[in-house]
C-alpha cells in the first residue's frame, strides 16, 4: 500500500485518520495536508499539523448555518484534536493532553447533537468507577421499536469517539442502535477518573449491559460486542463472563497481549528496554529522536494508559491480559479478524479461533481488499461490510 509517511509509526496512524473518511470523521486533503507537513518521527511537528487542521476547521464553523455543514465540521474537528493529542503520553504533565481533549469532546458532542437522531452521552456506575457511554439510538427520535444493538470499545490507545466513525456510523445504516463506551485506562475514563487499564473487562461491560436493558428501544437478547485492537482481548474477556452477549467482534483476534509481538520481538521493544527501569531513564528514552517511533510511543502510551511509572510493572500488568483458560468460557459466536500484515499481533488470531473452537468464525483480510493492516486500517466500507453480514447470519436472523 502507499506510504504516507517514511517513519512505520507515522504512516499507520495517518492511514488510521483517513479512515476517518469513510464515515464523515475526516476529510482527504485536509489528512494529506497534514502529512506533508509532519515531520518523521517528530511527536511535535506531528501534534502541531494536526492542531492546525482542528483550528482551520473550526475557523470556518462561525460561517456557517447548515446544520449538516455544522455537523460534518465538528466530526472532523474533533477528529484532528484527537490526532493533535496521540503522541503526548510520553509527557504524563502535558497540559495540552486535557485541553485537546476538552476540545475534541465540545466538538464531538456539537456534531451528534446535529444528527437526525441526535445521540447523547450517560454515565453508568460500576464497581468503584463511571463508565461513559455515547447512545446512538437508530430510526426516527421517540422511536420505541426493540432493535439489535451493537456495543463498541477501542482498545490501547483510542477512544469510543473514534469508534462511532470505525464501526459506528455503519451499523447505525443498517438500523442497529449503536452505544459507544470508554473503560478505565482509556481516554475518557484515563483523565477524568484517573484510573488506568484493567483486565477483569466485564467489571466494564456488565453494567452497561444493565443499563441496555433499561432502553425500551433495544432488544436485549440480540446485543453484539465489538473490541478494536486490545479491545479484542477486552470483549472477549467480558463475554466469558457476561453471557447475555449474542455476539462478539474481535477486531483483531487477541488472545494474550503479554504474548503479542511488541513484547516478544527480540530484537524490538525488549532489546531496545534492556537495563531500563527507573523514571528518569524512562523519560530519557521517550524524549530520544535516535529510538524508534513506534517504541517510544508504545512505551509511552502503556505507562500513561495503565497509570504506571516503571517498564517493568508495564511489563507484568500486560501479562494479566491473557484468555488461557477463559475463552473457553464464551457462549456466544465470535468473529475473529486476522489481517494479513498485522504488526502488532501475529498469531495471535489464529491461537483465539483454536482456543473458541466451533463458537469462532476466523476472517481472514487480505491485501488484496485493501484490509490487511492491523483493525483493517483503510477499508472501513469493506470491513462494516463483512463484519454486520455475519451479525445479520448469527443474531439478527436467529
Amino acid at each position: 500500500m502507499y506510504k504516507l509517511s517514511s517513519d512505520e509509526s507515522f504512516n499507520f496512524e495517518l492511514l488510521r485518520l483517513l479512515s476517518h473518511t469513510a464515515y464523515n470523521g475526516a476529510d482527504v486533503s485536509e489528512c494529506l495536508i497534514a502529512a506533508e507537513e509532519i515531520t518523521p518521527g517528530d511527536f511535535e511537528s506531528w501534534y502541531t499539523a494536526w492542531n492546525k487542521r482542528a483550528e482551520r476547521v473550526l475557523s470556518h464553523v462561525k460561517d456557517l448555518k447548515d446544520p449538516i455543514s455544522i455537523r460534518d465540521a465538528m466530526f472532523r474537528a474533533a477528529t484532528y484534536s484527537r490526532a493533535a493529542d496521540f503522541f503526548l503520553h510520553g509527557n504524563p504533565d502535558d497540559p495540552r493532553i486535557n485541553s485537546l481533549w476538552k476540545r475534541q469532546t465540545e466538538c464531538f458532542d456539537a456534531a451528534i447533537a446535529q444528527l437526525e437522531n441526535p445521540g447523547y452521552r450517560r454515565l453508568v456506575k460500576a464497581d468503584g468507577f463511571d463508565v461513559p457511554i455515547i447512545v446512538f439510538p437508530a430510526g426516527n427520535p421517540g422511536d420505541t421499536k426493540k432493535r439489535s444493538t451493537i456495543l463498541m470499545g477501542n482498545g490501547f490507545d483510542g477512544s469510543m469517539e473514534e469508534m462511532y466513525h470505525m464501526h459506528g456510523a455503519a451499523a447505525l445504516e443498517r438500523g442497529y442502535n449503536v452505544v459507544v463506551y470508554d473503560g478505565p485506562g482509556q481516554p475518557t475514563v484515563r483523565r477524568g477518573q484517573d484510573l488506568g487499564f484493567i483486565h477483569n473487562w466485564e467489571a466494564v461491560v456488565t453494567p452497561v449491559i444493565d443499563f441496555l436493558e433499561t432502553l425500551p428501544f433495544v432488544d436485549a437478547t440480540k446485543i453484539g460486542l465489538i473490541g478494536y485492537s486490545l479491545g479484542g482481548y477486552l470483549c472477549a474477556r467480558a463475554a466469558a463472563f457476561e453471557h447475555r452477549l449474542a455476539a462478539v467482534f474481535q477486531i483483531d483476534g487477541l488472545y494474550n497481549f503479554g504474548a503479542a509481538t511488541p513484547f516478544q520481538d527480540s530484537e524490538g521493544l525488549n532489546k531496545i528496554l534492556a537495563g531500563v527501569d527507573d523514571e528518569a531513564q524512562i523519560r530519557a528514552l521517550l524524549n530520544d529522536p535516535k529510538v524508534p517511533t513506534g517504541f517510544r510511543w508504545m512505551l509511552g502510551q502503556g505507562l500513561w494508559a495503565f497509570k504506571l511509572k516503571s517498564r517493568v510493572e508495564f511489563y507484568e500488568k500486560v501479562k494479566l491480559f491473557n484468555l488461557t483458560g477463559i475463552a473457553d468460557k464464551i457462549q456466544c459466536p465470535v468473529f475473529v479478524g486476522d489481517p494479513q500484515k498485522d504488526m502488532f499481533f501475529v498469531g495471535q488470531p489464529e491461537q483465539m479461533a483454536k482456543a473458541l473452537g466451533d463458537k469462532a468464525t476466523l476472517v481472514k483480510f487480505t491485501a488484496e481488499d485493501g484490509a490487511e493492516e492491523h483493525c483493517q486500517f483503510g477499508a472501513a466500507r469493506f470491513t462494516n461490510a463483512v463484519m454486520y453480514e455475519w451479525f445479520e447470519d448469527k443474531v439478527v436472523k436467529v
